[in-house]
């Protein structure tokens, strides 16, 4: 029987397939695509003649990148590390997409800001002057990434959470009677399920290449993030809000990482991502 073109699936590569947020993706990707997950055991992205090769050997029609270094506070004493991973592998990825002609998505932070606009971050804003090491070489890798790659999706995101280390669960498993948590630090938390859904929408529905905001619906504090997560497990915990300086970090952290999805259908709200998250760990 002659296959024809209509039932061939498209051929992705999920690089980070590990990750909190890779897991997903090929879990929701693995339904409308030929998924290859790739970990950092299969290939170091940081390794340019290691991603050429394996890139133009596989010849994927679609690369996303969900690989990286997300130590904030170590980065800023493994600050080559982080940039070999988060600025300098962006270039290697983009070189190697262009050669095979694909698409790569690829994620950023709202650490690639200073914090210190009034309002939100929308698709429009350029990063400005990072506070922390970590935002620099993500920042980095968003310029890499516009300056090499031909057709490309820079995902802006926030507050990751989900199935790995995150925030959510140091609440969970740290809960005692009473937690101090910061609370002039106002963003939005984003579940990696929601993020990896529409990361699929948005390469289904193939918009206009360039820059979008992925997040949760609902600014919040990390306190009052803080006091949500208990409040819905169930748990009585009293949440004791202190400022930043308060509490010390080896990262400096901004104070406003709100980020504006003007661009593509909302996700949903923080409280309904939250509540669907926790419903899997109680």
């Amino acid at each position: 029987m002659v296959q024809r073109k209509s039932d061939i699936l498209e051929k992705v590569v999920i690089f980070g397939a590990n990750g909190m947020l890779g897991k997903e993706l090929v879990s929701v990707f693995s339904k409308f695509y030929k998924v290859i997950s790739l970990t950092h055991a299969d290939l170091d992205i940081a390794d340019e003649d290691a991603v050429s090769e394996k890139i133009f050997r596989l010849k994927p029609s679609i690369i996303i990148n969900a690989a990286g270094y997300t130590n904030v506070d170590l980065a800023e004493t493994e600050r080559d590390k982080a940039f070999a991973l988060n600025a300098h592998a962006i270039s290697y990825l983009s070189k190697a997409a262009n050669k095979c002609g694909a698409m790569l998505a690829t994620y950023s932070s709202d650490y690639v800001f200073s914090g210190e606009k009034d309002g939100e971050y929308d698709e429009n804003c350029e990063g400005d002057s990072p506070l922390n090491v970590y935002g620099k070489s993500k920042l980095e890798g968003e310029k890499s990434l516009k300056n090499t790659c031909k057709k490309f999706y820079l995902i802006r995101t926030s507050w990751l959470y989900g199935n790995g280390k995150n925030f959510v669960d140091t609440m969970l498993n740290s809960a005692k009677t009473e937690i101090k948590v910061v609370s002039d630090q106002i963003g939005k938390p984003t579940y990696a399920k929601d993020l990896a859904i529409a990361t699929l929408s948005l390469i289904k529905d193939h918009p206009s290449y360039g820059t979008y905001h992925l997040v949760n619906e609902g600014e919040l504090s990390w306190y009052d993030f803080a006091k949500k997560i208990f409040q819905i497990a169930g748990l009585n915990v009293k949440v004791t809000a202190v400022t930043s300086d308060e509490f010390k970090r080896l990262a400096k952290r901004p104070l406003n990482s709100r980020l504006l999805n003007s661009k593509r259908p909302r996700l949903r709200s923080v409280d309904k991502a939250l509540k669907s998250y926790l419903e899997t760990k109680i």
